[in-house]
């Protein structure tokens, strides 16, 4: 049987903020201490314009709207994919986090093909 597709019932806000916040991991790329494959996000974007940059990709800022939502970081907290709150200094992503697949990777980072 094939792995069942978001399996936290993550509605469509929280997957967005989630991928947004898997890429800003890889980027800083600072793991955390206490549990292998997670990962500490000090960092948030921020928006200019309609429109951010995450590395080589650029986001929409309509694609960003859960990063200033506290209840999607309470839903994410609840359902164990991160730990913490920008407030606090800093998020870990938790290896269930960075494991977890959104599918909306490649729809939300856009890269220049040139």
């Amino acid at each position: 049987m094939a792995p069942k597709k978001n399996p936290l019932g993550l509605n469509a806000l929280q997957l967005k903020t989630l991928t947004l916040l898997q890429e800003v991991a890889r980027l800083e790329n600072r793991p955390a201490e206490g549990e292998e494959g997670a990962f500490l996000v000090t960092r948030l974007p921020h928006a200019h314009g309609n429109h951010f940059h995450l590395g080589d990709a650029v986001v929409s800022s309509a694609d960003a709207t859960g990063l200033s939502n506290p209840a999607v970081w309470k839903a994410l907290e609840r359902k164990g994919v991160i730990a913490g709150s920008p407030q606090s200094g800093g998020v870990r992503l938790t290896a269930a986090g960075m494991g977890y697949d959104t599918g909306l990777r490649d729809s939300i980072l856009h890269r220049s093909d040139h």
